[in-house]
């Protein structure tokens, strides 16, 4: 298995791995009903087609497919950040240093421009979280007169492992269902990079291919952040954008992108790169579980690459998204590959759930989870009972991937453990409380397991993921450089 992954197709670094059938293409999918992909189509476009005044909450339609993010950005008051600002005005001419400098003056439908540099947020705290509808553009020049968010501007949010300052909290987090339960206005995220490689407790500094799940307090390291890149959750009718985005190096037990919407709302994820994280690549969620009204999804054109189970030896995460079943989703011209367990997990069944143009590759259980069931992708057409009949021309194929060789040889060579192994490993001692557990026939007691992986989550750079995202694959899945 291992000879198989690793047969490459190089120039330089290049890789040409290829996985599943690449002549499996759907053609049409059935058991779907006519209902649900008439309500998908209605939802969809009202993501793409409101515009939103985030000022007074207010909400009118307009036919512009870009008028959620151009609203966000012409709403509310505009506050600019950039590495070497100070003081709390967060002008263009005199910006703050930091997003957590001017945090107690934000208000619903404020938006904060980004320029470059890396942001650890106040004291090394290296976690942002809102409670406050706002939104956050990054990837600006220091003028804040042109953009490059995935080259020369790159917006960065980092941190640090340091016990004494840093919180594990998600990086970026904008929770407003509390607070703003029925705010009808737009959340913008766009052209934000977040790695978590400075965040996490590596076992060796040096070589960094090995996190730590616990805290070592005598060493000052938090354990390795089990919490989203980017977590969102809104309550009813808020909209929420999320684009331009790169997350990389996360180790959430769920989303390293994760969002719940709420009753009505909608969600678009649109050109996003996540790599190299643990979990669930894209986790939607649904804030609202009524009859009518479940939020509607949008996820286009976004790759994702490299998602990993939680541990060695979990039984969960590593799939390249998965969702809730009280939502609608369409999935189009994405990229889905080499998951530890597979590209889309609907295991939730989900009953509304539309799949076009997606490239499925590298994916080690299934390519689609239904139940406890992996599909590989011609299975579809037969086997899978919730994807609507508008689903179609998802495929496979051989893939060229610019990324590091030392990287990738460690992946496919690191060493993945079986719960059964585990627990034979486990040994059970001759201690008075296993001999008292005996005389009363309850289950003895096993001493520490020593099996362990050598690699798990190794740091990938920064440089080598974003390179990942700067062409689309195969039928122009995936994202591309904005």
């Amino acid at each position: 298995m291992r000879k198989r992954m690793l047969q490459f197709v190089m120039t330089g670094i290049i890789l040409g791995i290829c996985s599943v059938n690449a002549s499996a293409q759907l053609s049409r999918i059935k058991k779907a009903a006519e209902q649900t992909t008439s309500a998908i189509s209605k939802n969809t476009l009202a993501v793409k087609d409101t515009k939103t005044n985030t000022t007074s909450g207010t909400s009118k339609t307009a036919g512009n497919g870009n008028s959620m993010e151009k609203s966000a950005v012409s709403e509310g008051k505009q506050y600019y950040i950039r590495p070497d600002g100070k003081g709390k005005d967060a002008t263009k001419e005199m910006p703050a240093k930091d997003i957590a400098a001017i945090a107690m003056q934000l208000k619903a439908g404020d938006v904060v421009h980004l320029a470059a540099g890396v942001y650890t947020s106040k004291a090394d705290q290296s976690s942002d979280v809102f409670t406050v509808p706002i939104s956050i553009i990054g990837g600006y020049s220091p003028d804040f007169g042109s953009r490059d968010p995935w080259g020369q501007y790159k917006t960065v949010f980092s941190g640090s492992n340091d016990i004494s300052k840093g919180l594990t909290t998600e990086r970026i987090g904008i929770l407003t269902d509390k607070d703003f339960k029925d705010w009808t206005g737009t959340v913008l995220i766009d052209g934000i990079i977040v790695d978590n490689g400075a965040r996490n407790y590596y076992q060796d500094p040096k070589t960094e291919t090995l996190i730590r799940r616990k805290a070592s307090p005598e060493k000052g390291m938090n354990p390795t952040p089990n919490t989203p890149g980017i977590k969102i959750r809104t309550g009813s009718g808020t909209r929420v954008v999320i684009k331009n985005c790169v997350i990389t190096n996360t180790a959430p037990t769920q989303g390293a992108l994760d969002v719940q919407v709420g009753k009505g709302g909608a969600a678009l994820i649109e050109n996003n790169l996540i790599v190299n994280n643990t979990g669930e690549g894209i986790m939607c969620k649904s804030n609202h579980h009524g009859a009518t009204d479940h939020p509607a999804y949008t996820v286009k054109n976004n790759t994702i690459l490299f998602t990993w189970k939680y541990d060695a030896i979990g039984s969960f995460g590593g799939n390249s998204i998965m969702f809730d079943q009280a939502l609608t989703l369409l999935a189009e011209n994405n990229v889905f590959g080499f998951s530890d367990f597979g590209g889309v997990n609907n295991i939730k069944q989900c009953k509304t759930v539309t799949l076009k143009n997606n490239l499925f590759v590298g994916h080690k259980k299934y390519d689609y989870q239904e139940f406890g069931t992996g599909l590989k992708l011609d299975e579809l057409e037969d086997y899978a009972n919730y994807i609507t009949r508008e689903s179609g021309n998802n495929y496979s194929q051989e893939i060229k991937l610019n990324v590091n060789k030392t990287w990738v040889e460690k992946y496919f060579g690191r060493q993945e453990i079986s719960r059964a192994e585990v627990d034979a490993a486990a040994k059970t001692s001759n201690s008075g409380a296993n001999q008292l557990r005996a005389m009363f026939g309850l289950p003895l007691q096993a001493g520490a397991v020593s099996k362990d992986a050598d690699i798990w989550l190794h740091r990938m750079q920064l440089e080598d993921a974003i390179r990942l995202g700067f062409s689309t694959y195969g039928n122009n899945s995936g994202c591309s450089k904005p």
